[in-house]
């Protein structure tokens, strides 16, 4: 693709790297449509109208979104669906907001991706990189898009963490991380990928090393065997760095044990020479986020530090002072000695699985919405030990059906709903003091609930309700 023989680009989808990507396009001096198949959000049309990007809702014109030199597609965006067909037909260029983003900036790319885990190791990596005094923002499928990161930076960034979803890694072709990391694959969107587990984790592996060199740097969670697996298929440049939470051949990070206590050892002798020799240690109970999960993400994150070449010292204070996200096993209240969990980003069973593994209470579960293929059983011996009862929230009925089946034999309180204020009664009901109500869904939310995010604010608002 020649990029100088790109005049006219139109935006497929008006969600927040869509409109990201339209203003940036604007400011870029390219001829810019945006096509929005649905509607758009109030504040979202006001910025096309401020910026005087033309635009249409609840329609996709053919011949304007045929006529473009390239085509920038939101992720939510299927490539199955028709209007996407016709563009490939046609040849021309899709690419995504992930990509064209990374066109207009020199910085020194981190970018985040697996199947849980990557929201928190990204915020912890930024905030790592932030004390330790780098020029970094943080951006991607954490909230803001990459593209509106640059469009309305006031400075050039040198360094920016990116978290990306397989979505947008679809239609990347000159996309270059200095340091990847992947902290885990498992069954996650898989109703995108034909049920293909592989081809959902190529598109993320393919997606983030393609372009890689030897100069580059892969961080992966060695414990997470079908990752290990499908990196052996793809051939790329980047040097590996594998973490891990036991000692094992290969391994630069992992857990140790000295003196009773259990340290984050990293102990990176790296072929890039001026990488060599890196060493540190952190006591994991200074960690305010509890849990297996948080301790990979924690060492996958002081890896990236320990390369950047953020000092050992500012690296343990920043794992100090890290506190959970919201909707992200955070704890809402202790109401009559219940504790109420708001783990509402969890929406695959591996997220599900570190929520009920960090708990050390029994466990009302609320769970449900749109399932993406998930494979239950890889909870069932977690539920059978910890959950007490199960609150189903989900119009789904396939959804519902398929946890029953998983968990029928396992638990005996089960009930369905399809809104929130009845779940959180229901929990109520199940429940008895000392016990955790966690809502922990395993599913995406847009069954009832625009995002996770306003799931997990109606789960703390009927929580909290006097």
């Amino acid at each position: 693709m020649d990029k100088n023989l790109i005049k006219k680009i139109v935006i497929l989808g008006g969600g927040e790297s869509g409109i990201g990507a339209a203003i940036l396009a604007k400011q870029k001096g390219y001829d810019v449509f945006l096509s929005e198949g649905g509607s758009l959000k109030a504040h979202f049309e006001k910025e096309l109208l401020e910026f005087q990007i033309p635009y249409e809702v609840q329609n996709h014109t053919i011949d304007k979104i045929l006529s473009a030199d390239l085509i920038i597609k939101s992720p939510g965006i299927s490539p199955k669906t028709n209007i996407v067909q016709q563009i490939t037909e046609k040849n021309i260029p899709i690419v995504s907001e992930i990509e064209f983003g990374s066109w207009f900036t020199h910085a020194t790319i981190v970018a985040i991706s697996g199947s849980a885990g990557k929201t928190t190791t990204t915020s912890m990596i930024y905030k790592i990189l932030k004390d330790g005094g780098l020029n970094v923002a943080v951006c991607g499928n954490i909230g803001t898009s990459l593209a509106r990161t640059l469009a309305f930076a006031q400075k050039e960034y040198e360094y920016l963490v990116i978290e990306v979803s397989s979505f947008q890694l679809e239609n990347v072709i000159d996309f270059h991380p200095h340091i990847a990391v992947l902290t885990n694959i498992s069954e996650n969107h898989l109703d995108r990928y034909e049920y293909n587990l592989s081809k959902y984790a190529q598109t993320k592996i393919q997606g983030l090393l393609k372009n890689s060199t030897s100069e580059d740097f892969l961080i992966y969670c060695m414990d997470s065997e079908y990752l290990v697996q499908e990196l052996e298929k793809f051939h790329f440049n980047a040097e590996k760095i594998g973490y891990s939470l036991e000692k094992k051949e290969g391994s630069s990070a992992y857990v140790i044990e000295k003196e009773f206590k259990r340290f984050i050892n990293i102990n990176i002798m790296s072929k890039n020479k001026k990488k060599n020799g890196l060493a540190f240690d952190f006591p994991i109970e200074e960690l305010q986020v509890k849990g297996k999960h948080n301790e990979y993400n924690s060492i996958a994150s002081s890896v990236v530090g320990n390369l950047l070449q953020i000092r050992n010292e500012s690296i343990r204070e920043s794992l100090k002072d890290f506190v959970n996200l919201e909707h992200r096993l955070e704890q809402v209240a202790i109401i009559d000695g219940i504790y109420y969990i708001n783990d509402s980003k969890a929406t695959s069973a591996l997220a599900v699985w570190y929520a009920l593994e960090s708990i050390t209470t029994p466990v009302i579960w609320i769970a449900g919405g749109v399932d993406k293929g998930n494979d239950w059983g890889v909870l069932l011996q977690l539920v059978t030990d910890k959950v007490k009862g199960i609150v189903l929230l989900s119009k789904e009925l396939e959804t519902v059906k398929d946890i029953k089946n998983a968990f029928k034999n396992t638990v005996e309180m089960m009930k369905h709903t399809n809104n929130m204020a009845d779940a959180v009664r229901i929990a109520k009901e199940m429940a008895s003091e000392g016990d955790s109500i966690l809502l922990s869904p395993g599913c995406a939310s847009f069954d009832l609930f625009a995002n996770y995010e306003e799931r997990g604010n109606h789960f703390k608002a009927e929580v909290l309700k006097k």
